[in-house]
């Protein structure tokens, strides 16, 4: 038996993503996504959607490789605003160090991703909307998540790497 995928209507589309908020604060990320994949189908420019999707996707990060990172980039990189590109390009990296973090990769692989999410939302801070601060909670977020571990835990790691895979002497 062949099951095909039905089309939302077009005005169904404001409450389908009103859903899809709310799958996401109830911690169901994958319900979100579907919705999101049904709302871009009848809509793929929708902003929203797009941005929901990126995020439903987020949410389910592991710290594996089937992690759908390139997917997300993607998404994120086609919304037109240039601020919320930046702003949810760093939130993917963000929570790509962070599910990596969950899944005891070694600090000293993390450090360029949390760099990056911090350069994206440098980035974003400047051009962002009056009274908008984003951004800064997010650079500040993985501030507190870097000073989590000591300077030195980051140091020896790095080291400890670049030992191992010098040449012999």
């Amino acid at each position: 038996m062949e099951h095909k995928l039905k089309s939302i209507s077009r005005a169904g589309i404001p409450e389908a993503i009103s859903k899809a908020e709310l799958y996401r604060n109830l911690n169901e990320p994958e319900e979100a996504e579907s919705i999101c994949r049904d709302v871009l189908e009848v809509e793929p420019e929708n902003q929203l959607a797009l941005r929901l999707l990126g995020l439903s996707i987020t949410d389910q990060f592991t710290g594996a490789g089937s992690d759908h990172t390139a997917e997300v980039e993607k998404i994120f990189q086609s919304l037109t605003d240039l601020y919320e590109r930046l702003y949810y390009t760093g939130i993917l990296q963000e929570r790509r160090a962070k599910a990596q973090l969950r899944a005891d990769r070694s600090p000293h692989t993390l450090l360029p991703l949390f760099q990056e999410a911090m350069r994206c939302f440098a980035e974003a801070e400047k051009i962002r909307p009056k009274g908008n601060d984003d951004a800064i909670l997010r650079w500040n977020r993985c501030v507190r998540l870097l000073q989590s571990r000591s300077p030195s835990d980051w140091q020896r790691e790095v080291e400890a790497f670049d030992a191992h895979d010098s040449p012999p002497v």
